[in-house]
């Protein structure tokens, strides 16, 4: 029987640095009243959240300079293991600048440029790590030097060593991904729309779209919604989950907060009801929370107690 290890592909990490200031002011100088910084990035936050709902994820993951070197040590003080491939240039810091009323600028800087030895470092590592894990999640944003069929390559990878596969990402990585049937793709609905060439505005017309991308797929979509909560499609059941109304502090890494539990119950062989209840539930308990923070666990079964008994 293989171990309940989850290998976490972060192909485009970064420390998060968040400056809170009381507004801001064009053209002056801007005081920052405090600073937070933690490891960061899609791919990171879904096996920050895997390991805090009690899964063994294991970061691949490329990082260079000293903001490599601080993803790495935080990541090790929080007891998460990585394969970590060595790059040449410095991974970036994202920086999100929080007023007091709460509104928020963001600032991603592209990212080190991976070179061809360093993607083949990727792809040996993937393949050497994928006979310990029983899941493969890719997610996040393709660094520059990789090729636009990075995330196909790696889910072949997957598909050979016979495990599950979950895809989050956007764009042509998303088009040339799903060609290799992932076992489940979460898209937002804006990701879903630039996949499907046609407006949505409705959600009936989520739906819809996202029935075409299982259908390519031969697999399951998980659709996040934003405060509409999510749904879920795939043999031949669609199913609905609306958010509670809690008060949002922050929205970044709700949707990966969402993988994550969504993995763990797909590797518990839960129902599709429970991967959407508990996903919903983690993506809410995120909101909640300060960007980078982790909610009580306490709060993510009280949540998804909540969405259980109001969605039977």
């Amino acid at each position: 029987m293989q171990p309940a290890v989850q290998l976490v592909v972060s192909l485009n990490p970064a420390v998060d640095v968040e400056w809170r200031v009381a507004s801001v002011r064009w053209e002056e100088k801007n005081q920052v009243l405090a600073e937070r910084r933690w490891p960061g990035g899609k791919g990171i936050n879904v096996a920050r959240w895997l390991a805090h709902l009690g899964g063994q994820p294991r970061l691949l993951i490329p990082l260079g300079g000293a903001n490599g070197d601080e993803i790495a040590n935080g990541l090790n003080a929080e007891g998460i293991s990585c394969s970590r491939i060595d790059l040449r240039e410095a991974t970036r810091a994202n920086v999100v600048v929080t007023t007091e009323a709460g509104k928020q600028l963001r600032f991603n800087p592209f990212g080190p440029k991976l070179s061809s030895s360093e993607w083949h470092q990727v792809l040996r590592a993937a393949a050497k790590n994928v006979h310990t894990a029983s899941l493969m999640i890719v997610s996040g944003a393709l660094p520059r030097g990789v090729p636009a069929d990075a995330y196909a390559q790696l889910l072949r990878i997957a598909n050979d060593s016979g495990i599950k596969s979950i895809l989050d990402c956007d764009g042509t990585a998303l088009k040339l991904a799903v060609k290799e049937k992932p076992f489940l793709v979460k898209p937002n609905e804006f990701e879903l729309e630039q996949w499907w060439g046609k407006t949505i505005r409705t959600e009936r017309a989520v739906i819809q779209a996202a029935v075409a991308l299982s259908n390519v797929t031969s697999g399951w979509v998980l659709v996040s919604r934003g405060p509409r909560g999510a749904l879920i499609v795939g043999e031949g059941q669609t199913l609905i989950c609306r958010a509670p109304t809690v008060r949002v502090h922050n929205t970044i890494g709700a949707g990966d907060a969402l993988v994550a539990a969504v993995a763990l119950q797909i590797q518990k062989q839960s129902s599709p009801e429970d991967w959407l209840h508990w996903g919903v539930a983690a993506g809410t308990a995120a909101t909640e929370r300060l960007a980078g923070e982790l909610p009580p666990r306490s709060r993510i079964r009280a949540l998804y107690q909540e969405l259980s008994a109001a969605n039977k």
